[in-house]
């Protein structure tokens, strides 16, 4: 393989210069570095990596930790979104992406901050993964930059949707429709749990509408039996709901076939709403009533924001920032005591 040196002799200039050429410093007229880089890539040069790190105390490698409980991975459409949005951002910087290992069945396995200093990461992004964690803690309690993704920890930069505005956004939507008896079955008890329900409450009480306990039932993200069954429990009430949020889309299939087989038209009978925007929302029919959450935009800020924290700790903002989402109308929630004004479009 080619070194500096060899360029420089090709070139006829100094390896310092190279050097320069390669590292795109000021000093060196961008004619000269432009024949320098084409050089060093027809000769197959590539840059020594440990070099780099010793010289630059940078690996240009950033690590990834993600494990959802539900072991969905990446097929898990919104953080599968999200991630592939910080990657192509990272890449285009130069870094490159390593997931660490979150097998703890592995044997002499080694902590999260373990294996991020044996790879000499150079920050950390972190997303859906037990933040109650010890290894989690000590990973983000250590002097490693670190940026999370929907979860707020004390002095760590957080890029997370606005899930205040979103489910507000959404209710009011749904008031609007003319529902008035709207049931919620929320995800497991996340800070992205709490906002929501905060905001579901919060806006319902703005909008005078009274939401009894037995309308509120818990299910995990992502659970579609889970969710069927808590549809079933809403429609053996008294007095049962006329609209029902689900906690995310893939749950909101799990209750719009316990819907249907139940006999149930939607949104003729009784409506449904879920929540992020996935894929699957606009393949159902009606489309699904849903927040869709800005997950390419969510993905590059966390991106820009840890690399921001690598190259200019000191100036760069411990800072909270929040993705707004859009309401897509769908078709799936009615207007009561009208003829159904959607017709499966998503209207803006």
């Amino acid at each position: 393989m080619a070194s500096m040196k060899d360029i420089s002799i090709a070139c006829g200039v100094s390896v310092a210069t190279v050097s320069k050429a390669l590292n795109d410093h000021a000093d060196i007229g961008e004619e000269t570095k432009l024949h320098i880089r084409q050089v060093a890539k027809e000769m197959g040069y590539f840059p020594n990596l440990s070099a780099r790190a010793l010289k630059t105390n940078r690996t240009y490698n950033l690590g990834v930790l993600f494990a959802d409980e539900s072991r969905s991975g990446l097929t898990h459409d919104y953080f599968a979104n999200v991630l592939d949005s910080f990657r192509l951002y990272a890449e285009s910087q130069g870094y490159d992406i390593t997931f660490l290992n979150c097998s703890k069945t592995r044997k002499n396995r080694l902590s999260y901050l373990e294996h991020s200093r044996y790879r000499g990461l150079d920050g950390i992004v972190i997303a859906c993964i037990d933040f109650k964690d010890a290894e989690v803690i000590e990973l983000l309690q250590s002097t490693l930059p670190v940026v999370t993704i929907d979860h707020v920890f004390s002095e760590r930069i957080t890029v997370a949707s606005d899930n205040i505005r979103g489910m507000r956004e959404l209710l009011s939507y749904i008031y609007e429709m003319g529902h008035r008896r709207i049931a919620y079955i929320h995800g497991d008890d996340t800070s992205v749990t709490r906002d929501r329900l905060s905001s579901f409450y919060r806006a319902a009480e703005e909008l005078s509408i009274t939401v009894p306990d037995s309308y509120v039932l818990p299910a995990a993200y992502r659970d579609m039996r889970r969710a069927a069954q808590q549809t079933e429990r809403l429609l053996k009430q008294k007095e049962r709901p006329t609209c029902i949020i689900y906690p995310d889309d893939f749950a909101a299939v799990g209750g719009i076939n316990c819907l249907k087989g139940k006999g149930l038209r939607i949104p003729e009978d009784i409506s449904v709403a879920g929540y992020d925007g996935l894929h699957i929302a606009s393949q159902l029919e009606p489309i699904l009533t849903t927040i869709r959450q800005d997950t390419q935009t969510i993905g590059t800020t966390a991106a820009k924001k840890l690399i921001e924290l690598i190259e200019r700790p000191k100036t760069t903002l411990i800072e909270q920032i929040t993705v707004p989402g859009e309401l897509a109308r769908g078709g799936t929630v009615g207007r009561l005591g009208k003829p159904q004004a959607m017709n499966g479009k998503n209207v803006k």
